[in-house]
């Protein structure tokens, strides 16, 4: 399995001002904006760090799965939540030659843990031997900060703090609380996280 994410989160779409008076960071100065660069950079560690915590994307951005098998013959499971599009269904020959599945032959099973892609009739097509095939799809709780469920944007906050405070090299762990503001979104996996 290879998760490719396509292309990172805008830097208008961090919440920059908010974390700044998160922090209580000083305002109306010249130099205001002057850590605006490593406030972003300590968002993008939380927001990850978080992500993965989670298997959730908190703001929508496009990822390419490719896969050399099928996990089962009628479904996919996708490896992240929640889904909302799924672009495109392609199987790749060892040549790179893509045969792009008709829309028909599929559809999206939306789900809060463990969104799926299902055959529409019967079993998915053979993958070409020593091919792939790439699935296209869209995930994220919305493209703007506002989307983000506020327990998850505390626990960015939080995380983002300690990464911001404890930027000189020291250990900056995961704390009790932010655990807890993230535990409801995790997906409990069972069985080996087969179909």
């Amino acid at each position: 399995m290879d998760l490719q994410e396509q292309g990172q989160v805008a830097d208008s779409a961090l919440p920059v001002t908010a974390f700044r008076a998160h922090l209580a960071l000083g305002r109306g100065f010249a130099d205001e904006a002057a850590q605006d660069d490593l406030l972003r950079a300590v968002l993008r560690a939380a927001i990850r760090t978080v992500e993965g915590r989670i298997s959730k994307v908190l703001l929508t951005r496009s990822f390419v799965l490719r896969l050399a098998c099928w996990r089962s013959g009628a479904a996919q499971t996708l490896p992240l939540a929640p889904v909302s599009d799924v672009a495109q269904v392609a199987l790749i020959d060892r040549t790179g030659a893509v045969a792009v599945l008709s829309p028909a032959r599929w559809h999206l099973q939306r789900d809060a843990h463990r969104p799926r892609v299902v055959a529409s009739a019967g079993l998915w097509p053979a993958i070409p031997a020593q091919g792939a095939v790439e699935i296209t799809f869209d995930a994220g709780f919305g493209p703007d900060w506002a989307d983000v469920p506020a327990d998850l944007v505390q626990a960015v906050f939080l995380l983002a703090t300690r990464y911001y405070e404890h930027r000189g090299g020291a250990e900056a762990e995961i704390s009790p609380d932010v655990v807890a503001l993230i535990a409801p979104y995790r997906s409990i996996r069972l069985f080996g996280g087969g179909a």
